[in-house]
């Protein structure tokens, strides 16, 4: 559970795409009665200081999910709100259903694969989620795993980026990326992150049961998470500026998997 503050806001924390308002839920009786149903609650704003018996039993609610609570300002819930009858509550209900990691993993056996996943570490820009989930189908990945804190969820703008690719590649949200990746390294999986600075692609082994790690654009990935992969893969670029959009870091990083995958036969 975390306090958002003016100061998180003005420094860009709450990002203008915030506004798109996308599968909200506002009131108390339609939040609670939405976690009940086991609707999927991507995130949970209550109005900083409201602790009264019907919002209690919502955040309770929430945090039987799992559900990122924020506390935020009257200000910031009635930017947000559509009806203007927020109640002190809103809900972002995802536009999908998440998977788990297991499914990914129980979908590359089935089909005698080894596994490959794209894990994204603070992806902030929807379009930029749909553009990779849209790239990991046509590369053959098996999911796409994404953080819940700091990370865009499934909302209408992903879907639609994704071009249908999100009805049939699995997102899966973890608390930590960190700790899942190193539950996935002690079941023989390997990783390696997308870095300017790291060593060509071409010149590493990127086959076998495999997770391509991309960050943020600006930020790039996390020092915890960079310190918990295996290989740093520099992307050769020849041009005036040194960083590329993440979901095309993405597809290029993928499809040099796919074309060692291919040489490997």
């Amino acid at each position: 559970m975390e306090k958002i503050t003016e100061k998180d806001f003005k420094r860009g924390r709450m990002k203008e795409k915030d506004r798109e308002n996308e599968n909200l839920i506002e009131g108390r009786n339609a939040v609670l009665e939405a976690f009940r149903a086991g609707k999927t609650i991507d995130k949970l704003l209550v109005l900083d200081g409201c602790q009264d018996g019907p919002v209690k039993s919502i955040i309770r609610e929430a945090k039987k999910q799992d559900t990122l609570i924020q506390f935020v300002t009257k200000e910031r819930l009635s930017q947000i709100s559509e009806t203007g009858k927020h109640q002190g509550v809103i809900a972002y209900a995802a536009a999908y259903a998440y998977a788990e990691v297991e499914d990914m993993l129980k979908t590359a056996e089935e089909k005698g694969e080894d596994p490959f996943l794209i894990l994204l570490d603070n992806i902030e820009d929807p379009h930029n989620l749909g553009a990779i989930i849209r790239t990991a189908n046509l590369a053959g990945a098996h999911g796409v795993i994404i953080p819940k804190r700091r990370a865009v969820g499934l909302t209408a703008t992903v879907a639609k980026a994704s071009a249908g690719a999100i009805n049939y590649t699995p997102v899966a949200k973890v608390t930590n990326l960190t700790k899942t990746m190193e539950e996935l390294k002690k079941r023989g999986m390997w990783f390696v992150c997308a870095d300017m600075d790291g060593e060509q692609m071409y010149r590493l082994n990127l086959t076998g049961p495999i997770g391509v790690v991309i960050g943020s654009e600006g930020e790039g990935v996390s020092r915890l998470v960079k310190e918990n992969c295996d290989f740093i893969a520099g992307i050769p670029m020849k041009g005036d500026i040194d960083s590329l959009n993440a979901s095309v870091a993405a597809g290029v990083l993928a499809y040099e998997i796919v074309r060692q995958r291919l040489l490997r036969g």
